[in-house]
């Protein structure tokens, strides 16, 4: 069975996910290697496979004290 890679916008970052960074600050994480990289759409279109902004925040909340 085939996979599917569901993207997620900007928007959805913190619509649906929670994400409270600002968008200079999700590309500060990205160029750190600390947040899941983007993947260029368009010219003026980015979105994040949604599987690995989930790993994200799933480690964010195992690794809380």
């Amino acid at each position: 069975m085939q996979q599917v890679n569901k993207l997620v916008s900007k928007k959805e970052l913190k619509s649906i996910y929670g994400v409270p960074y600002s968008f200079a600050h999700i590309a500060r994480l990205e160029a750190a290697g600390q947040f899941p990289k983007r993947a260029r759409l368009g010219a003026c279109r980015v979105a994040w496979v949604a599987r690995e902004v989930e790993a994200w925040i799933e480690e964010r909340l195992a690794n809380r004290a």
